[in-house]
């Protein structure tokens, strides 16, 4: 009897060990000495890398982004819908008022680019204030067509097994004009779209700009996140750069909170990304050195 007692209170005080973070290389940011995105798939996995992220993928064939993705053993995790009309300053279209049916034929592109790839998230890009308007007397506006457009988004995406993520870009630094600014918006209009295949992309570089706060923000919006994003505040650079934020407390935070999804490395590298990746490789080699073993799992 004395033994099954000392058992369970073993296994109550016994703290269940955290799983090791997920890495995903952002190719349309790193290994820039590489013009072609099937040759930064092959660094990327060169480098260690199981999984890499696009922007947008779109002037490489589908079909040989797949091979080139099969061949090096690297999942796409993430891409986003086409930006729209560049020539015109557009970037996305979620919340466009009258650009539904472009939002809608962009979506569709991208639902088809991922499928083909094997991609299961795609980034919902909201969009830029239009030129010439000012953000106050447009933000009823293009929220309700943003909210429109997501729950059209994510009817089609249900249907095809795919999450959508939207994701605040800082107004302060990055883009002035970009309508989705903060995470408290991003979680207010989720909360209004109300699908569970809808999630927060939440970039901490760009949630530091807007509202610092991380260790709050991160708790307080962990079950709406679904992607992460890193990168170095002020210059964008890697996470061991100089800078504001302590990635080496974030990383323990999110396995504290049990984070299961992926990790893009969204920045600028200072030099050639491979000898940027210090920080990464000390990462991998910690975590490799505290898995137990008995071969338990992590929880």
């Amino acid at each position: 009897m004395l033994c099954k007692v000392s058992y369970f209170l073993s296994a109550i005080v016994r703290a269940p060990m955290s799983c090791p973070l997920h890495f995903a290389a952002n190719l349309s940011w790193l290994f820039p000495e590489l013009d072609n995105l099937c040759h930064r798939v092959e660094a990327a996995a060169q480098a260690g890398f199981k999984a890499v992220e696009v922007a947008w993928p779109y002037e490489t064939e589908a079909t040989e982004l797949k091979k080139a993705l099969e061949k090096n053993g690297v999942e796409l995790v993430l891409i986003n819908t086409p930006p729209g009309n560049k020539a015109k300053g557009e970037l996305g279209l979620g919340a466009l008022p009258m650009q539904q049916t472009e939002f809608r034929t962009g979506l569709d592109s991208a639902v088809k680019y991922a499928k083909i790839v094997g991609c299961k998230q795609i980034h919902l890009m909201a969009g830029r204030v239009p030129e010439g308007l000012d953000r106050t007397s447009v933000a009823k506006a293009m929220e309700a067509t943003f909210i429109e457009n997501l729950k059209y988004a994510a009817d089609i995406l249900l249907k095809e097994g795919l999450l959508g993520l939207i994701e605040p870009i800082n107004s302060r630094i990055t883009d002035p004009r970009y309508f989705l600014n903060t995470p408290q918006q991003a979680a207010r209009i989720l909360q209004q779209v109300d699908r569970p295949n809808l999630k927060l992309q939440l970039d901490l570089f760009h949630c530091q700009i807007m509202d610092g706060n991380l260790t709050q923000n991160i708790t307080n919006y962990f079950p709406l996140i679904g992607h992460v994003q890193i990168a170095q505040v002020p210059n964008r650079n890697e996470a061991d750069s100089p800078g504001e934020i302590s990635y080496s407390y974030i990383f323990s935070l999110l396995e504290k909170l049990g984070y299961q999804g992926y990790i893009g490395c969204e920045y600028a590298p200072k030099g050639n990304t491979v000898d940027g990746l210090g920080w990464l490789r000390r990462y991998w080699r910690n975590r490799d050195s505290e898995k137990p073993a008995d071969g338990a799992e992590c929880q």
